[in-house]
């Protein structure tokens, strides 16, 4: 490339190293830009370097000029992402469980880059990755991608979905044979990515584990069963179904101690009523997806959470814990 077209760069290899290297601790000098542009084959003035500086703040960049003590010179003082902000991102990324841990490295290494090169040390330390439990599917990435694609243009998709043996190989279900359904959402329950769709040989929705299909293809058919989806309320939907497990819907009455307030309310939403009964309980009603997986939430608990209706459901409780005890006896 010619030493000229080099030069029309200047100003963005100035904004990339503000970015890159600055910070309200770390301001950077005249110098040190007009060194780095020098190793890019760009010749600069200090002068010039004073006026793509003020260019850049018209564009709308926050740089900050500063004099104190051994920090002087230029730094960004505001970006997309804060600190904190960046910190969530990663804390995300790893507590993800669906997230492999070579993606989940590959992504932490983009977030730093949306930090200066000091922020990102800070965001490396708190890496820990190495014993999270993760998926063992890498193309979950690529299947979230084609189930949106389905989604946006109308389309049902059809794959192949499997489980795992103990000898951790894919079993396919279906004797092998593709699904085909048509997408319209995605929902995070339990730490997984799950597509809900509409089946329409079952004619009901249904839910999939994400990082369970494979081989998903987008159809030229277009979907059916909006009319049951729309009927559907998403986040209703995932407070009655724990685990996504599938199941029978029905209103259960519960009692817990009063210390389990919190966690009645982050499992069945802040709309849910509680009725004092007596001095150290509350009951609640709600509508649940009876499985095993409810039942699983209660033991939790121990003895401060209860199902006392209706009876049908508390003798499956009863039989559910007996099973369990008899293992142990």
């Amino acid at each position: 490339m010619p030493r000229s077209s080099f030069q029309k760069l200047k100003i963005i290899y100035i904004m990339e190293y503000l970015l890159k290297n600055s910070d309200e601790n770390h301001a950077v000098t005249t110098s040190q830009i007009i060194a780095y542009l020098k190793s890019h084959y760009i010749t600069a003035e200090r002068k010039t370097i004073y006026s793509d500086i003020e260019a850049l703040r018209d564009f709308g960049l926050d740089i900050i000029q500063v004099s104190e003590g051994n920090n002087h010179g230029y730094y960004v003082a505001s970006r997309d992402f804060e600190l904190p902000e960046l910190k969530l991102l990663v804390d995300s990324v790893q507590s993800s469980k669906f997230i492999t841990h070579k993606k989940t490295l590959s992504l932490i290494k983009k977030i730093e880059k949306l930090a200066s090169i000091h922020s990102a040390q800070l965001l490396n330390r708190q890496v820990f990755v190495k014993n999270r439990i993760k998926t063992m599917n890498e193309s979950i990435y690529y299947n979230v991608d084609e189930i949106h694609n389905g989604i946006s243009s109308n389309r049902k998709i059809r794959f192949l979905y499997f489980e795992y043996n103990v000898a951790k190989e894919r079993v396919y279900r279906h004797d092998g044979a593709y699904y085909v359904v048509s997408p319209f959402a995605m929902t995070w329950d339990d730490e997984n990515y799950y597509m809900v769709a509409f089946d329409s040989a079952a004619g009901i929705i249904k839910h999939y584990r994400v990082d369970k299909m494979e081989k998903i293809t987008v159809l030229d058919e277009e979907r059916d069963g909006q009319d049951a989806y729309e009927a559907l309320d998403m986040a209703v939907y995932a407070r009655k179904t724990f685990g996504m497990f599938t199941g029978e819907e029905v209103k259960v009455h519960l009692r817990f101690e009063n210390h389990l307030v919190g966690a009645v309310l982050d499992r069945l939403g802040r709309d849910v009523i509680l009725v004092p009964d007596g001095e150290d309980h509350f009951t609640v009603w709600t509508d649940v997806i009876v499985s095993p997986q409810f039942f699983a939430w209660l033991c939790g608990f121990q003895t401060a959470a209860k199902v006392i209706g209706p009876d049908d459901v508390v003798k499956q409780m009863a039989e559910h814990v007996k099973s369990i005890a008899e293992q142990y006896e």
